[in-house]
């Protein structure tokens, strides 16, 4: 196995590795300093925890395997104690995710390993995908097949790209990581049983194996029989920085009467940016300059 250094074990990226002489292709995806990012402060139950990191984790699986690249959005929408989980993904592989807990206390109670049946119910896939050269953004509304995020996210990618799939997740409190294999075309004209015997071999990946063990340990255990081509890590970050003109201007386009309003009746005015996991609050004075178009912006982040 080809591979380079290790890389620090707080570093998130995604690691695309080639099983040459089968033609099949897959990725590991470590999320560690960028998952613990993206749930600082939001006191998520384990179980939504569990789903929106194994649904991170498998999103930089597919924005990194893009043809053209791209901003790539997934949303998972149900009618559970958890109406709604976003990851979106830009082209450089800069992530921000959130879920919406509707009923918290059932959402507290609910096991990990029962998560998506139980706190998203009857549910719906949703992707975005922004690519600069096209004119408006593509979109698809799928049901969810699947009782986990790994089994929805392999029938859907066996579905748009007509190719057999797997993926294997694991997350907890400071790491979220995917294993993905997918067989290519040529494959069993190279070896008919090629996609069968590695994807039985990476059916025994264990959930520790997947959080403890770097890329190139981990598929040298699975596959030691193998022929794999380990390329080198490309760094998954959380970098969204407050953008406080944008919120500004959004709260001039709300309107002076609206905003006034907000601020008496909760004597300061809130804007949470969920997605980026941002709040700014604004004060009477803050108001004062935003509506007077004080060169100064006001807004004091938390």
């Amino acid at each position: 196995m080809s591979a380079s250094a290790k890389a620090p074990p707080q570093t998130s990226s995604i690691r695309r590795f080639l099983l040459e002489k089968l033609d099949i292709r897959g990725a590991v995806v470590h999320l560690n300093d960028v998952w613990q990012a993206l749930q600082a402060g939001r006191h998520y139950p384990p179980a939504v925890a569990s789903l929106l990191g194994q649904m991170a984790a498998v999103t930089v699986v597919i924005a990194g395997n893009l043809k053209q690249a791209g901003r790539l959005t997934f949303q998972i929408q149900g009618q559970g104690p958890v109406g709604l989980l976003v990851v979106d993904c830009s082209e450089a592989l800069n992530l921000r995710a959130m879920a919406r807990v509707d009923d918290p206390a059932s959402a507290a109670s609910a096991p990990v390993d029962e998560a998506l049946p139980r706190l998203i119910g009857d549910g719906r896939l949703q992707l975005t995908l922004d690519i600069p050269s096209m004119r408006e953004p593509y979109s698809s509304l799928v049901p969810l097949e699947g009782h986990s995020v790994a089994s929805v996210f392999e029938h859907y990618l066996v579905q748009s790209e007509q190719q057999p799939a797997g993926l294997w997740l694991a997350c907890n409190g400071d790491s979220a990581v995917a294993l993905f294999l997918q067989k290519l075309p040529g494959a069993d004209t190279r070896d008919a049983d090629g996609w069968s015997r590695v994807h039985t071999l990476a059916q025994t990946v264990r959930a520790d194996e997947l959080l403890d063990l770097d890329a190139e340990t981990l598929l040298r255990r699975l596959f030691a029989e193998e022929d794999v081509r380990l390329f080198d890590a490309r760094p998954v970050i959380h970098h969204w920085p407050p953008d406080r003109d944008k919120v500004i201007g959004m709260l001039r386009s709300l309107g002076e009467d609206e905003v006034r309003r907000l601020l008496a009746e909760h004597h300061e005015v809130v804007v949470e940016d969920d997605l980026s996991n941002l709040r700014y609050r604004f004060d009477a004075a803050d108001i004062e300059r935003i509506f007077a178009r004080s060169p100064e912006p006001p807004p004091t982040l938390h």
